[in-house]
């Protein structure tokens, strides 16, 4: 990746041992996300307002059960 890591990887709380994805900031100030269980694999990267959208709408969406 390009655009260095400046924070520390923070997992989601909603993370389980099967699905868990990983945020931290970049230097550029996006959001870089990637799979825990692939620290070296892909990493996705959002500006700040993308990941904004991506948040309010999974926030906004019901849970199922």
């Amino acid at each position: 990746m390009d655009d260095e890591v400046i924070t520390g990887w923070h997992k989601s709380s909603y993370s389980n041992s099967s699905n868990c994805v990983e945020i931290a900031q970049t230097r550029s100030g996006k959001i870089a996300v990637r799979d825990s269980k692939d620290a070296d694999g892909a990493v996705l990267t959002f500006s700040l307002n993308e990941w904004r959208g991506f948040v309010a709408k999974v926030q906004a969406t019901p849970s199922h059960p």
